[in-house]
């Protein structure tokens, strides 16, 4: 059966995106979070450490997103990442009429339970690929979450959106490996 592993970028503080964060400015302003993962020229990277892990999420049969992080991102173009897996997006209430009807997009508006299971399912032995700090949060209190992948960026942003702000009990993590470079430090957990 799948896993479903959170895989975020995040500040040392906390934060998964900075202050003024909008569509029209995803990820705040002067966001670096995700520059672990780049090159000179902005492109993935595709060797070392940084390569092996987004080679991983790459590597995921399905998405589960929350909503704004959809829209934020344009809905990927239809297509998050490879050949396209299936992204099942986690709203309170359909796309707005101006999304374009991507066939590998689906809306789920009746829970994280529901999403995550479509996902799993249609990720079948491979890991369900979780972004979104209300996602995550979501996932956490309903208990359909198994990992954490977690990319400390040595930042600290003091405002903007954090990951973590309120959860509804304290939740137990094993850590299941250590990568440290000097462009982040990767570290995923396990939920006990």
């Amino acid at each position: 059966m799948a896993v479903a592993v959170l895989d975020m970028s995040v500040s040392v503080d906390g934060y998964v995106a900075g202050p003024n964060d909008g569509p029209d400015n995803p990820g705040g302003d002067d966001f670096v979070l995700h520059d672990w993962g780049l090159g000179p020229d902005g492109s993935l990277l595709e060797t070392g450490p940084a390569g092996e892990l987004l080679g991983q999420i790459r590597a995921a049969g399905a998405v589960v997103s929350g909503r704004r992080t959809a829209e934020q991102a344009g809905h990927w173009g239809g297509v998050h990442h490879g050949d396209g897996v299936p992204v099942f997006v986690l709203s309170s209430r359909p796309p707005a009429p101006s999304v374009p009807d991507y066939p590998l997009i689906t809306y789920v508006t009746d829970g994280i339970e529901s999403a995550m299971a479509r996902a799993k399912a249609a990720a079948g032995d491979k890991t369900v690929h979780v972004i979104g700090g209300v996602t995550a949060r979501r996932a956490l209190e309903a208990g359909v979450l198994d990992e954490l992948q977690l990319h400390i960026v040595p930042v600290l942003y003091g405002a903007g959106v954090r990951l973590f702000d309120v959860l509804p009990s304290r939740v137990r993590l094993e850590i299941v490996r250590v990568i440290d470079t000097p462009e982040a430090t990767h570290v995923r957990y396990r939920i006990t």
